[in-house]
């Protein structure tokens, strides 16, 4: 499988705009720039895209690991936390903190926490990112 997404800017950095899209669609010419990535103003940013991305992508991933185990989850939420720090050599994304709630009937806390971390060192995302990545999973 490939896919892309792509961005266009325009201006320096402070009063600079940028767009991005994606090849399905689901972002078409969305704005970001750097007022929503660092004050907070509407828009996206890339630390935000990827928090998304590697959230939807480690949910997949278990959900696939449970499906193995002969489990479903009923719901399951995650939030990832994406740290963006200043470093001597400009930023840098230096940790990822996923938050997991689930509702997985027949599953057991223990069970649920190693196929989780199991999720979790399987997910594409999580291998490309370099980050310290943590995980917080509950069941609820």
């Amino acid at each position: 499988m490939s896919t892309y997404g792509s961005a266009v800017w325009s201006g320096g950095i402070k009063d600079g705009k940028g767009a991005i899209s994606t090849k399905s669609g689901a972002l078409d010419a969305y704005p970001y720039g750097f007022a929503s990535r660092f004050e907070g103003k509407p828009g996206t940013n890339p630390e935000e895209l990827i928090g998304a991305a590697h959230a939807g992508c480690f949910t997949m991933a278990l959900s696939l690991i449970l499906g193995e185990a002969g489990l479903t989850a009923e719901h399951m939420e995650t939030k990832a936390d994406v740290t963006l720090v200043k470093q001597p050599d400009g930023f840098a994304i230096t940790a990822v903190a996923l938050t997991l709630r689930a509702t997985i009937p027949g599953a057991d806390d223990a069970t649920f926490q190693d196929l989780a971390a199991k999720a979790k060192a399987g997910c594409p995302v999580s291998k490309l990112l370099k980050a310290d990545i943590t995980l917080d999973a509950a069941l609820v």
